[in-house]
């Protein structure tokens, strides 16, 4: 991964005293962000900005600033604040701030913790290098011609103009290739060299054959060379659910060992709006994350009978509550990221009878819900809970999440949610999405 490229600025009015100080907070901050910046030499103010540069940052602010109006207003780029001994913002500079932001209309980043910093310059450094060459790798034919075409013509995902969106507004490249072809490519793969590679990689497993072992490394194995051939892939996707009667097996497996192994990112049913969601959100915060289907209680039938249950758990206040399950399970998530993890025999009825499927739970405490709008400028962000897990023997919620909004605000989810496909990260991550949503210039909604 790529990191921030920073230009310090200095005041030209600066004393003896004030230059030595300055130079020892360069220093100190050259430390403590070595794993996330590369810090330029420092320019007086008024001083072109190369070409390259993510933000600009002032590691000491003097008066001097009220008297080069000017000079503030050219700077084109974000400006960050790092000026206390700690290095995060100096609370003596709040009145420079606001001047700043409400007279010049500045964007000014003041992180207030070292975390919040690391946000800021990992979401400049992704949003560079998705401009660089990166790319996604999706795997379709047809979709929404396939299986349950009822329901998968719908999705905004697979239409030229969003492919078209995402691509203008944040530079990556989505490419796509024949999921049939590539199905075909595994079933070549000897037994002998998928039975290797299990062995060497072996995960929690019950139930499943064999064979359906075989078959969900081998996709794995034709994957990992179409990646590799492409070069700088971030993400990869495939149309597995609409498009089953291509492959042997689900690529749940093989999605698992894509992050595990080859530090790729992945979206369940080539949903990419999905996958620069995941993109964006993981590069700039480093916490678990995951992509269930959600299932407000406030949706009633709708969703009970999709997900082939009775009802919904009985509890206090259905309003805030709602169910997160897909393909059977809570969904796709790396074994890194769970307090349980296991792969088990498929559930769903539209894929083959090997294909392969993911139980596991990440641990009950708060999570944020998060995930792009299809206008690429709006972010909606969701304080919730996982409460626990709930299994419905026979259906298609075998092991599904639990989940409360915070903020009782289960009717104005219901207003705000942009997709069926939720994004869940560990933990309370308002505060970071805050700041990275700066970089990115998207609005912002938090329920």
């Amino acid at each position: 991964m790529m990191k921030a490229r920073l230009l310090p600025l200095y005041f030209a009015e600066a004393n003896e005293r004030e230059n030595a100080e300055r130079g020892e907070q360069l220093r100190a901050l050259g430390e403590r962000y070595a794993g996330t910046a590369e810090f330029l030499p420092a320019a007086v103010l008024g001083t072109p900005v190369p070409a390259g540069v993510d933000a600009v940052v002032f590691p000491q602010l003097l008066g001097a600033v009220f008297a080069h109006k000017a000079e503030m207003e050219k700077l084109q780029l974000p400006i960050l604040v790092l000026t206390s001994e700690f290095g995060t913002v100096e609370m003596w500079d709040w009145e420079i701030v606001a001047y700043l932001r409400e007279q010049l209309g500045l964007l000014v980043l003041t992180p207030y913790t070292v975390e919040l910093a690391n946000v800021l310059l990992r979401a400049m450094a992704a949003k560079r290098y998705l401009r660089s060459g990166a790319c996604f790798l999706i795997f379709e034919d047809t979709p929404g011609e396939g299986m349950q075409a009822n329901i998968f013509k719908r999705f905004y995902w697979w239409e030229t103009q969003c492919t078209a969106r995402i691509e203008a507004a944040f530079g990556v490249k989505i490419l796509y290739r024949s999921w049939r072809a590539l199905n075909e490519e595994a079933r070549a793969i000897p037994d002998e060299a998928a039975a290797a590679l299990w062995q060497a990689r072996a995960v929690p497993q019950q139930g499943v054959s064999p064979g359906g072992i075989l078959k969900a490394v081998k996709l794995y194995m034709a994957i990992k060379r179409q990646v590799d051939a492409v070069g700088n892939v971030v993400g990869v996707g495939a149309n597995c659910l609409n498009e089953s009667f291509h492959s042997d097996t689900t690529p749940c497996l093989a999605w698992n060992w894509m992050y595990e192994y080859d530090h790729i990112l992945w979206a369940c049913e080539g949903d990419t709006v999905t996958l620069i969601s995941e993109y964006i959100l993981h590069s700039a915060l480093e916490r678990p994350l995951m992509m269930t289907n959600i299932y407000p209680f406030l949706v009633g039938m709708a969703a009970l009978k999709h997900e082939k249950i009775e009802k919904f758990p009985a509890i206090d206040d259905p309003d805030n509550h709602a169910l997160g399950v897909h393909c059977g399970y809570f969904g796709m998530v790396p074994q890194s990221f769970c307090a349980q993890w296991m792969l088990r025999p498929k559930v769903l009825e539209i894929v083959g009878d090997d294909a392969v499927a993911i139980d596991c739970r990440m641990r009950p405490g708060p999570v944020t819900m998060a995930k792009l709008h299809s206008d690429m400028q709006k972010l909606t962000i969701i304080q919730a809970e996982i409460e626990g897990y709930e299994q419905y023997p026979g259906s298609d919620c075998r092991n599904g999440a639990l989940l409360r909004y915070q903020n009782n605000s289960g009717h104005q989810v219901m207003e705000s949610l942009s997709s069926h496909h939720a994004i869940l990260i560990a933990g309370d991550a308002t505060a970071p999405l805050l700041q990275m949503a700066k970089i990115y210039g998207f609005a912002t909604e938090v329920l």
